[in-house]
């Protein structure tokens, strides 16, 4: 099978370096991007269930942007003012410098690691009378709910967003030769979408471990995996199925 068109199920990128566009170069192919999935925020009566003061914490845990939207939105939408002796932890430099979207980034004790959770939590380690606040999906992996526990650490979790499926209702005719998945809740959206969808002659990609395994849940065929030892990234795996095919 010739491969003419990819579906990339996210965002597309902010610049033209991404690799996908090597891709259409490179190969010809078309490349479109849409994200199967978004966040929908909590709402402050859906926030005040769970009985967390933010102002009641002296730091906070920021794991992704998406954590940082949120935080700053439900302080918004209470009212609240963050104090300027909040203290910021992040798990990587860009979301860190991220907090300027909402504060003042010289003014503020922010911290961050480069590569790792374990690393932010020896920066941690030196500021242990914090009581931390953890933003959080609703689904969300544990490990560093453990982790923080296991050092022990005075934190809350507190559950501000959670990813659901999007209306993909513009996509009723998935013409795509290769549709590429980035976790199981894309695979969900697409049969919440789509309950009636078959393969047939579809190639599906998927990125990881657990999106590979609902792949075949979901009773699909599995043609392209990533990362592997040989092709690490979704964009070489890829192109090696092209080159194996357009010829």
């Amino acid at each position: 099978m010739k491969i003419k068109n990819i579906l990339i199920s996210q965002p597309a990128p902010q610049n033209e370096k991404s690799p996908y566009f090597d891709l259409e170069r490179k190969y010809g192919v078309k490349v479109d991007f849409r994200p199967f999935i978004e966040v929908k925020g909590y709402d402050i009566r859906e926030f005040r269930k769970q009985k967390v003061n933010i102002l009641e914490h002296s730091a906070v845990i920021m794991t992704s942007k998406t954590a940082v939207d949120n935080y700053f939105r439900i302080a918004e939408d209470m009212r609240l003012t963050i104090p300027i002796t909040m203290k910021f932890f992040c798990v990587t430099e860009s979301i860190a410098y991220y907090l300027q979207k909402y504060i003042t980034y010289r003014k503020r004790k922010i911290f961050f690691a480069h590569k790792t959770f374990d690393e932010l939590l020896e920066i941690m380690s030196k500021h242990r009378k914090e009581k931390f606040l953890l933003p959080v999906a609703k689904i969300h992996k544990p490990t560093i709910s453990k982790k923080l526990k296991a050092a022990g650490f005075s934190f809350s979790k507190a559950v501000m967003y959670e990813t659901v499926s999007a209306d993909l209702s513009d996509l009723s005719d998935i013409h795509y030769d290769v549709i590429v998945f980035f976790s199981p809740i894309g695979i969900k959206s697409l049969f919440d979408n789509f309950p009636d969808f078959e393969q047939n002659g579809r190639i599906i990609a998927a990125l990881g471990k657990s999106t590979a395994i609902a792949v075949k849940k979901a009773g699909l065929r599995l043609d392209i995996n990533a990362p592997t030892k040989e092709y690490p990234s979704m964009t070489m795996a890829i192109e090696k199925f092209i080159l194996e095919n357009n010829k």
